[in-house]
């Protein structure tokens, strides 16, 4: 007699060490400050050494990059760090916003 064929299924299971695993740390936040017709380079450079104590010559490096690109990250940590450094900046006269750093 002709039977009927049933697909076999493989049962598949995890070891005890990916049933465990630790999840990864959380992908870093990052505030960004965007380039504007308003402030003076001289002033985002000084705002940088200021608020983030970066020495001259980063802060001048990151704000030729918002100058020339339009923007730069310039701090990076938790999500609620980033808000507080995004609202600094908005307080410095800055446009900034925070993002969720991909990899």
């Amino acid at each position: 007699m002709g039977g009927v064929t049933v697909p076999l299924e493989i049962e598949q299971t995890q070891s005890a060490e990916e049933t465990f695993a630790v999840p990864e740390p959380d992908v870093p936040w990052v505030t960004i400050v965007h380039n504007d017709p308003v402030n003076l380079m001289s002033y985002v450079t000084y705002v940088f050494q200021a608020y983030f104590g970066y020495p001259k010559d980063k802060a001048h490096k990151l704000m030729l990059d918002v100058h020339h690109k339009g923007r730069a990250v310039v701090s990076s940590g938790t999500r609620e760090e980033m808000e507080r450094d995004v609202q600094a900046m908005h307080g410095y006269g800055l446009w900034a916003t925070l993002s969720q750093e991909r990899q």
